[in-house]
């Protein structure tokens, strides 16, 4: 990264800090983002009802840093697939797309270490649904009644830095389908649930125009 970027990101974090630490309250000139920065994103969700693995990324989280610290952001997330075996005996494979509703929103905080909280929500779509290599016609509009709630954070005991990035973790509650037409009910059995969890690697901070 050039290095007068590096320091207009590290300018913008010291003030960020200084005014949770001094508790600002957020007013209308607070809420105008002061700075835009980009991080590189790859990460992970595993689903706990199925037990697999969902790839997410790589993409590209743009984030408008307010001076309260606060932020909104845009992570628009490839389309990725699945796989696992339904009641444990007969495979299952699916491409799955992550539909972004609204901004993803957060703040970056100082105590008692720097570290971010975020949260963003997503409907969760299904296609090419196959059970045993035999596909199964799910429409165009197989995804979840409502869209699901990620909440992430930097993890315990680590500190997240602005410029280099770190890791983001959460858990996220998934609910029932529609529009799967008749795969609706087998889908609604199989994947809706608690206890799922996402991992994220934010790298390559940088100031965007």
């Amino acid at each position: 990264m050039p290095t007068a970027s590096r320091r207009v990101i590290v300018g913008i974090l010291l003030t960020a800090t200084c005014a949770i630490g001094v508790g600002v309250a957020a007013g209308p000139a607070a809420a105008k983002p002061v700075v835009k920065v980009a991080y590189h994103v790859v990460g992970s969700s595993t689903i706990a009802k199925t037990n697999s693995v969902v790839q997410l990324g790589p993409t590209t989280l743009v984030t408008a840093l307010n001076k309260d610290a606060t932020f909104t952001a845009k992570m628009p997330l490839p389309p990725t697939s699945t796989s696992f075996k339904a009641l444990g005996l007969l495979p299952v494979t699916a491409d799955v797309t992550f539909a972004q509703v609204g901004k993803v929103t957060g703040a970056l905080l100082a105590k008692p270490h720097v570290h971010v909280r975020a949260t963003s929500r997503y409907l969760i779509q299904l296609s090419n649904v196959q059970v045993a290599g035999i596909p199964t016609p799910v429409g165009s509009q197989c995804e979840t009644a409502s869209p699901v709630t990620i909440k992430v954070a930097t993890p315990k005991g680590t500190v997240f830095d602005l410029t280099k990035g770190g890791p983001l973790t959460g858990t996220y509650t998934i609910g029932n389908f529609q529009n799967c037409g008749l795969t609706t009910a087998l889908i609604n059995l199989l994947v809706p649930g608690p206890n799922n969890t996402v991992t994220l690697k934010l790298s390559h901070g940088h100031v965007v125009s």
